[in-house]
Formats: C-alpha cells, sequence, structure tokens
C-alpha cells in the first residue's frame, strides 16, 4: 500500500465521525477551510525548489547533539523531511514510510532526517512510537523551516480548535507563535543545491518516498 493510500485511509476513518476518533462536521469543515486558505495563498509555490541552493541549519537531535547539514552533506546526498509534530497522524504515517524506505536511501549514500518545531522530548516520543532509525532534529522557533519558505502561522479559528483538541502548539513546541511548516521533502546534493522538491499546502497529500529515489540514484551517477 502506498503512502498516499494510507493517507486517505485514515482520512476517511477519521472523517467518517466514527470512533475511536468522534470528529464533528463543523471541526473537519474548518479544517478543510483552513487548507484551502493556505493553498489559495500559494506560499507552496513561492517555498525553494528544485535548483535552488539549500539553507543550511545546525539543530539539536533528540539527545541534544548538534547536527550540521554542512557535515551531512560531507559524506553525501540528504534527505529531509519537514515533520509538523508528534500530535499530527498523517505526518507519523509519512515518517514509518520514510523509515522503510531507509535502506533505499542508505543505498545510495544519502542521509535521511526529519526536521519538526518541536522539542527534543517529543522528538524523542516520535521516534519511540513510529520506531525510526534515523534523526527528528529540533527547529526552535521553525527558523529553518522559514528559511525554505515553509513556515505559516495558523488563523485563529484553528487554533481554537487544535486547543479543543489538545494540541497546545506552544507547550509541545516551546515556542509561543503558532506558526508550523507546511509539509514538505527535499533531496539536497553535495554541492548544497536542491535537486528534489515537494512542498503541499495540504497536509493529507504526500509523495511516496520512493518518487525521491531516482533523483538519488541520479545523484549517485554522478559522483560515480
Amino acid at each position: 500500500m502506498s503512502l498516499q493510500d494510507r493517507l486517505d485511509a485514515f482520512r476517511a476513518q477519521f472523517e467518517s465521525g466514527a470512533p475511536p476518533y468522534n470528529a464533528p462536521r463543523d471541526a473537519i469543515d474548518l479544517m478543510h477551510k483552513a487548507t484551502a486558505e493556505l493553498v489559495a495563498t500559494g506560499q507552496a509555490e513561492r517555498a525553494l525548489k528544485a535548483g535552488d541552493r539549500a539553507p543550511e541549519f545546525a539543530l539539536e537531535d533528540p539527545d541534544g547533539a548538534v547536527v550540521s547539514s554542512r557535515e551531512l552533506l560531507a559524506r553525501g546526498p540528504l534527505v529531509i523531511s519537514f515533520y509538523r509534530g508528534v500530535w499530527c497522524p498523517y505526518c507519523n504515517l509519512e515518517l514509518q514510510a520514510l523509515q522503510a524506505a531507509l535502506p533505499s536511501i542508505q543505498a545510495q549514500g544519502a542521509s535521511l532526517v526529519a526536521i519538526s518545531p518541536q522539542t527534543p522530548a517529543n522528538s524523542r516520543k516520535s521516534q519511540r512510537q513510529n520506531s525510526l532509525a534515523f534523526p527528528i532534529l529540533s527547529d526552535a522557533g521553525g527558523e529553518t523551516g522559514a528559511a525554505f519558505g515553509l513556515r505559516f502561522t495558523l488563523p485563529d479559528d484553528l487554533i481554537a480548535l487544535y486547543k479543543a483538541f489538545g494540541n497546545d502548539l506552544p507547550l509541545i513546541n516551546k515556542d509561543p507563535s503558532w506558526t508550523l511548516p507546511m509539509p514538505a521533502r527535499f533531496v539536497i546534493g553535495t554541492d548544497g543545491i536542491i535537486a528534489y522538491a515537494e512542498v503541499n499546502a495540504d497536509y493529507t497529500q504526500r509523495p511516496d518516498p520512493s518518487e525521491l529515489l531516482p533523483t538519488l540514484e541520479r545523484l549517485a551517477n554522478r559522483v560515480a
């Protein structure tokens, strides 16, 4: 089953209003409205894309060690997934799909990291719950997400809904701003140039990890 198939199956269950989620129709409608409004801003189209130079970063992993993009790129290409947080089931399904693809990614000499505005403690929780063998790096304040053109501010009605659902982002992220990155996936070559980019303002739509493998193969052949 592809990642999108799994996402669609979860969405159908969540939006059915049945247990265990029991999501009310007005809440679902509000989430659809917020997504449509973000799509309409065109921000996803303005985010960094293939051919752009990737911003450098140095971020903490769940154990407090600093991981730098410069060091990772010295070893080979880098795959980055921007992750909204431990509370997002769509994001967790993506992490699981990336974990399944990790051997294929590493076979091309590449590294894989996820980047999230959440705290290292919440990243440890995400890694444990999703059985990940790659790190989730903490992007305090969402600055790296902003550098890639991904950070946006949640509208007030969506903030109220998240609070009602118990998704206290200021607590989860240790940041009062109520901002998130749009889900995105990048492949960066050892030259620091983005070779593959997928950004979508609709968090329920995500490419299968297999789609980035041809780019990694091309980069590996270029080095060889």
